[in-house]
């Protein structure tokens, strides 16, 4: 009866529970709900945070029932980890378990003008300055400036601080306090490699920074508890797993990278969910980016174990553009059938599309971008759009990784990839085109529950999977070898960053208009109930210079 561990993989766009055998890595069960993303103004992305809740109790739930059915003992589970969508920011009420806004999701860009605030009394003007502690740029992507927001634009936010009420979180923060009594109780904790995308944290001294916190004027005692990746954190407090020990937690990405066994300096990933994120592993060493690459904590996996870092390259939109061809345009009705019509085309006939719908992330971060469809003709169909929606995803990597490549002044020899996207072998093969190097999948995609699930079973005290080298699993794969010739890889990218520069400084300030079906600032997000949150309308903010 080999020992089982479990992962919660609270994503963007759904959330999933994982069952994994703890020798041999083998999935076992799994379920999957989609989870509702709302957009009530321009520009604006969130979650309903009891939705998220909902959700991973019913694929708790799902998943035992169906791991009964397969005559699979649920006591045989000793673990849980939790993985999650990174930077996303919710507020709470201790004494009622209520949340007191939406979660703001990580791509939501209404906190631009209080970056360009921020920015503006930095000395110089310069986005990195807090990048020595931080190891990332003020940007609307990070936690602090979503809970600058929240502070000043929400009453019910600011009258819960002032009285002692408010928690603040990332998603697995809220996640763990609820699993693990909530209001009677519950854990209010995170891992480094969360902690560590807010910009509240110092990255060195792994511990929330005064200084940080006084320069967004954020309150020390809303914050949660910075626990290493692996250890228990607390147990479930309810439920079918009623005492197992939530003893994992890891930022979504930094979770695939574990899951792909990228222990060692220089190793890397690449994973393609809604966002598209590489990661490089530069061990115990933290290395700042001359190329606009993020340095954040990779991972910690033990209490008395040390940190290790990774650079990051963060693109916005690499799945969520399918989902938009899907949702907004009804060009494909499936996720899946972007590959059929991309390939009937075979190619984007000078089409390009750069998905900038939450400005660019690395290597530009450059908020005022906006998304383009360029060199189309008559002869330009859905099928070509679809091919270069593909093309755009592979560019963007391709961006990051010659910045990382400039980084580390060590090129990578080959893209090991994971997520959801991969199962497009279309979009493999011209990944590999594009970065004319060799793409390895494995054949075991879920490596970012299998990363916290690893994470969660090794942690003192459940100590049911070792992460020594010898005894890690071996996962077989599949290798993409690039089929065009360097030059036309070379002229595609080149017309690319053409089309880049076309959707720079497109926005500079927020929307402003309140006809003409824009919403009013006070009509800007709905509780499940389906009464409107109240919000305070945001101070005029200034123009960027660029």
């Amino acid at each position: 009866m080999e020992p089982l561990v479990a992962a919660i993989d609270q994503g963007t766009s759904s959330t999933r529970f994982l069952v994994f055998n703890a020798r041999t890595a083998e999935l076992v069960s799994h379920h999957q709900v989609e989870i509702t993303q709302s957009f009530p103004k321009e520009g604006w992305v969130e979650a309903d945070p009891k939705e998220i809740m909902q959700s991973v109790y019913e694929v708790m739930n799902r998943t035992c029932e169906k791991l009964h059915q397969l005559s699979v003992d649920i006591s045989r589970i000793k673990a849980i980890g939790v993985t999650n969508q990174r930077e996303t920011t919710l507020v709470w009420d201790k004494e009622t378990g209520e949340p007191l806004y939406n979660a703001i999701v990580w791509l939501d860009l209404r906190t631009q003008s209080t970056v360009e605030r921020l920015i503006n009394k930095a000395p110089g003007r310069n986005k990195n300055h807090l990048k020595h502690k931080t190891g990332l740029p003020i940007s609307t992507y990070f936690s602090a400036v979503k809970l600058r927001w929240l502070l000043d634009n929400v009453d019910e936010v600011k009258q819960a601080v002032v009285s002692g009420r408010a928690l603040f979180g990332t998603v697995d923060s809220w996640i763990i306090w609820c699993l693990t009594g909530g209001r009677s109780g519950g854990v209010h904790s995170t891992d480094v490699t969360n902690a560590s995308r807010t910009m509240l944290f110092n990255i060195h001294t792994l511990s929330w920074d005064q200084e940080l916190c006084r320069y967004f004027d954020v309150p020390m005692e809303i914050l949660p508890k910075v626990l290493s990746s692996s250890e228990i954190y607390g147990h479930m407090g309810a439920g079918p797993l009623a005492g197992v020990p939530i003893s994992g937690c890891l930022g979504d990405q930094s979770a695939a990278l574990v899951g792909q066994m990228c222990f060692s300096d220089g190793q890397a990933k690449n994973t393609y969910g809604t966002g598209c994120f590489l990661l490089r592993n530069t061990g115990t060493k933290s290395v700042m980016s001359e190329h606009g690459l993020l340095t954040t904590v990779a991972y910690k996996l033990g209490k008395n174990q040390p940190a290790h870092y990774a650079l990051e390259g963060s693109v916005a939109i690499a799945g969520a553009v399918v989902r938009w061809l899907r949702d907004n345009m009804g060009i494909v009705q499936s996720s899946s059938e972007i590959e059929e019509l991309a390939a009937a085309a075979g190619t984007s006939y000078g089409c390009y599309f750069v998905p900038a719908f939450s400005g660019l992330y690395a290597p530009y971060w450059e908020p005022s971008a906006r998304g383009i469809i360029c060199g189309l003709t008559q002869f330009t169909n859905r099928n070509h759009l679809a091919f270069a929606a593909l093309e755009a995803v592979c560019f963007q990597t391709r961006e990051i990784l010659d910045a990382m490549n400039l980084d580390s002044g060590v090129p990578l020899s080959q893209l090991q990839v994971d997520g959801g996207m991969t199962s497009n072998r279309l979009l493999m093969q011209l990944q590999a085109d594009i970065l004319c190097m060799p793409v390895v999948r494995p054949s075991m995609a879920e490596t970012t529950a299998l990363g916290v699930a690893m994470a969660a079973g090794a942690a003192e005290g459940v100590e049911v999977w070792s992460l020594s080298p010898q005894e890690l699993p071996v996962v077989s794969a599949e290798t993409f070898e690039p089929q065009i010739n360097t030059e036309e890889s070379e002229f595609r990218f080149a017309r690319w960053k053409k089309a880049v520069q076309k959707a720079m400084n497109w926005e500079t300030t927020e929307p402003c208009c309140h006809m003409n079906g824009c919403p009013s600032p006070t009509s800007v997000g709905k509780r499940m109930n389906g009464a409107p949150w109240r919000v305070s309308p945001s101070p005029p903010s200034s123009r960027v210079d660029h």
